[in-house]
C-alpha cells in the first residue's frame, strides 16, 4: 500500500518538484498546500501517513503548523527550509519532526529521508502501542490485587487461597480474572 503524503510548500514549482519526486518512487500525494492554515486543513481531513511542510510560508509558518499537528496527531513531518540556521533547528525539535531538510531540495536527499522518517514513525507507534498495552495489564493488576486483598480480609484467607477463588470464579463463570475483580471491589469494597 502506497503511503500517504501531504506536501506544505509556499513556492508552487519547489512543492510540485517534491511532489514529482515521491510520486515517481512509489508514494501517494494525498493533498499539497501553500501555507501553514490549509496544511492544518489536509492534516486533520487527511491523516497523511507523513508531511512534509516548509518553515516559511505565509499565514501561518511551517514550525508553528507542525506544532499543532503534532498535538492531535501522531504523524511524522520533514521539515523544508532555505536556512540552516540554528534558531531553526532548535524550534524543529520541539514538534513531531522528525527530519530537516535543506533547500534546494533533491531526490537523493528527499526519499532517504523520507523513507527514514516513515521508519522512525512506525517505530514510535510499536512503543506508544506497547507503553499502551504495558497500562492497561497494569491498571488490571491493580484491580485484580484490590479484589484479592478484599476477599482476603473478608474470608481471612491467605493471598494464594485468595487468588485460587477468584481464578475458579472466572473459569467457572468463563469471564475474565479483571472481570471478577471488578465485581468482588463493587460487591465488598466500603
Amino acid at each position: 500500500m502506497k503511503k500517504r503524503v501531504l506536501v506544505v510548500e509556499d513556492e508552487s514549482i519547489t512543492r510540485m518538484d517534491i511532489a514529482m519526486m515521491l510520486e515517481d518512487n512509489g508514494y501517494e500525494v494525498i493533498a499539497q498546500a501553500s501555507n501553514g492554515e490549509v496544511a492544518l486543513e489536509k492534516a486533520f481531513s487527511l491523516n497523511p501517513d507523513l508531511i512534509i511542510m516548509d518553515i516559511k510560508m505565509p499565514k501561518l509558518n511551517g514550525l508553528k503548523a507542525s506544532e499543532i499537528i503534532s498535538k492531535k496527531l501522531h504523524t511524522p513531518i520533514l521539515i523544508l527550509t532555505a536556512y540552516s540556521q540554528r534558531e531553526y533547528i532548535d524550534k524543529a525539535k520541539q514538534a513531531n519532526i522528525l527530519g530537516y531538510l535543506v533547500k534546494p531540495i533533491t531526490e537523493a536527499s528527499l526519499i532517504p529521508a523520507v523513507e527514514i522518517a516513515l521508519k522512525q514513525a512506525e517505530n514510535a507507534n510499536s512503543y506508544r502501542e506497547q507503553v499502551q498495552n504495558i497500562n492497561k495489564q497494569l491498571q488490571e493488576r491493580k484491580v485484580v490485587e484490590k479484589a484479592k486483598g478484599i476477599i482476603m480480609k473478608k474470608f481471612n484467607v491467605h493471598e494464594d487461597d485468595a487468588f485460587k477463588k477468584m481464578r475458579k470464579i472466572s473459569m467457572n463463570k468463563q469471564v475474565t480474572l479483571e472481570k471478577v475483580a471488578k465485581h468482588i471491589i463493587l460487591k465488598y469494597d466500603v
